[in-house]
């Protein structure tokens, strides 16, 4: 029984991790500094170095993330991590190169475009608002609690089996087969003042979702073979600007966050 109760405290303490990894880089994104400044920290190393300084930050959350993700590192993991805290040691890392990017990030005071008329400014902030909702949003459609690795400890906890990942059609997905993914694009990109760090960070990012989403699609296809393909056919990968999925399946992929 302690050892049950111990894997769901870990659960627990790795999402509340993963929310204020999550607020950190909202904070982050929105260029909050006085919210930011008790916990960043300043380098002088010039424009170049705080270039290559952010860019190897994108790498450390990048890499690692899209890597313990992939099956055959889940097989190596399972040898060493129990199987009802994997997904939340998974969140729990992820979580913690979050923090070390949005607190280790360095700003460069190159100013890309700065919008000032009323109308734009209110715009960009819905646009950013939507992005955020979407992510969050699209992670309840698939089952969040799974997602984030509460649910497979309290099962265990329960003494319950978990279910297998099966296929569904939630709304978002019949748009976009990785709304969460979409939405996050959204928050990345849509800020009223673009500095040289952002958009560092923005393009950094977006190149980590397209190479990540590119393999996490190869795993689902190994996963659930034709099912998949033809859903893959129907909807969109990121971007819901084309026709609407007319009846294809969907996947519900524990592999995003």
């Amino acid at each position: 029984m302690f050892i049950r109760l111990s894997y769901l405290i870990f659960a627990l303490i790795s999402y509340a991790i993963y929310l204020f990894s999550i607020i950190v880089f909202v904070f982050r994104l929105l260029d909050t500094t006085q919210f930011l400044k008790p916990i960043s920290f300043e380098f002088q190393f010039g424009v170049i170095g705080s270039i290559c300084i952010n860019i190897a930050l994108v790498l450390f959350f990048g890499v690692p993330h899209s890597v313990m993700a992939r099956a055959g590192f889940k097989n190596f993991c399972r040898k060493i991590i129990p199987l009802p805290i994997e997904r939340s040691f998974y969140v729990l890392i992820t979580s913690i190169t979050l923090i070390v990017l949005s607190c280790l990030w360095q700003p460069i005071d190159i100013e890309i475009w700065n919008i000032q008329n009323n109308f734009g400014i209110y715009l960009i902030h819905v646009i950013f608002s939507i992005g955020l909702f979407l992510a969050v949003l699209s992670s309840f459609l698939i089952d969040h609690f799974e997602l984030f690795g509460l649910k497979q400890a309290w099962s265990f906890l329960k003494k319950s089996e978990s279910h297998s990942t099966e296929f569904s059609t939630p709304s978002l997905y019949k748009l976009v087969r990785h709304p969460m993914m979409f939405g996050i694009l959204l928050a990345l990109w849509s800020t009223t003042f673009m500095k040289a760090d952002h958009l560092i960070l923005s393009i950094g990012m977006t190149l980590y979702i397209i190479i990540g989403t590119f393999y996490e699609e190869r795993d689902l296809i190994k996963m659930f073979g034709e099912k998949y393909l033809n859903y893959k056919r129907a909807v969109p990968m990121l971007l819901p600007f084309f026709a609407l999925n007319k009846g294809s399946e969907q996947i519900r992929s524990k592999d995003k966050i």
